[in-house]
């Protein structure tokens, strides 16, 4: 893949306690004495992969990855038959976030996410800039319930087929209201058959709204698809826990952080105009928006553009 530094692996990792009988998996890798820098992954629920330590020279860079709470090899998993997401919030994986800092002894850490990742890291970095040295975000969102709408149902227009089957998905009465509240209520009946369905109809819309990408292989599996959609569904039916329009507003307490957006032209996320909203919410950041792409970092622009931007802050 080009622009991607080379395959690498974790020098250290381990389960970080952070109450409420949840767990996380981190890894730490590169360079032990380098820059810090954080990888906060989307979904929610996509847990970390390997692919992502390689935005980073090993180095220069002490790369720290993390599993949210409930995927990835965090545990308990959300997947689980008697799954409590009741401790699963944005302020949960905030706090998180930070306790993982302390654990590992980190200062001021640079901050790279994309999509729920961007999120995230948005909300922590603005309830906590004085721990972050300098953010790199693609896929961009802020959560608005106008983003949200887009990916559950303003997007039907566009893929009307997939649409009609993913609506399809849940009871009649239920198929004008709000879709994420009715998936998210069958992916945690108890019934197998009931939550599994559901979680293949979830996955199936994620896969169709992403056109320029092959359907996502991780959906193949059961148990991930299953952890996955509960988690997505969870936030999107709870507001992910944050004000309407908040993250935008409070993009001021960035002023003094850099920040590099990256945005794929051909992103349909792009429809709510959250690109140009946050780049002029957040004083001093640069926007770059790279042709050829989606919602995706697959391609060799937004390789290139978020491998220049860690090589830039690493000093």
């Amino acid at each position: 893949m080009a622009g991607l530094y080379p395959e690498i692996e974790p020098y250290e990792h381990g389960m970080l306690d952070v109450g409420d009988g949840h767990s996380l998996y981190w890894e730490v890798c590169g360079n032990p004495a380098g820059k810090p820098a954080v990888v906060v992954h989307g979904g929610p629920g996509t847990g970390c992969s390997a692919g992502l330590r390689r935005y980073f020279d090993p180095a220069r860079y002490r790369v720290v990855l993390f599993d949210q709470r409930g995927c990835g090899r965090s545990t308990p998993h959300a997947s689980a038959p008697d799954a409590d997401l009741s401790a699963n919030t944005t302020d949960h994986l905030v706090r998180d976030m930070e306790l993982l800092r302390a654990h590992l002894g980190v200062e001021r850490w640079l901050v790279f996410g994309g999509s729920w990742g961007c999120n995230l890291g948005l909300v922590y970095a603005e309830r906590h800039p004085d721990r972050v040295s300098e953010m790199v975000l693609m896929a961009l969102a802020t959560g608005r319930q106008c983003e949200v709408e887009l990916l559950i149902r303003g997007l039907g227009a566009m893929f009307p087929a997939a649409f009609a089957e993913f609506r399809a998905g849940v009871p009649d009465d239920e198929r004008d209201g709000d879709l994420s509240v009715a998936y998210h209520r069958l992916l945690m009946d108890p019934d197998p058959a009931v939550h599994h369905e559901a979680a293949r109809r979830w996955c199936a819309w994620e896969d169709a709204i992403l056109p320029d990408l092959p359907p996502d292989d991780r959906f193949a599996d059961p148990v991930y698809r299953l952890a996955f959609a509960r988690l997505v569904t969870h936030y999107f039916s709870n507001g992910s826990w944050l004000e309407d329009g908040v993250v935008l507003r409070e993009a001021g307490k960035l002023a003094a952080i850099p920040g590099v957006l990256a945005a794929g032209v051909l992103d349909l996320g792009n429809l709510a105009g959250t690109p140009w909203e946050l780049n002029r919410a957040w004083p001093g950041s640069e926007l770059v928006m790279v042709g050829g792409s989606g919602h995706t970092v697959s391609t060799e622009g937004m390789r290139d553009v978020l491998v220049g931007a860690t090589d830039r802050f690493a000093g």
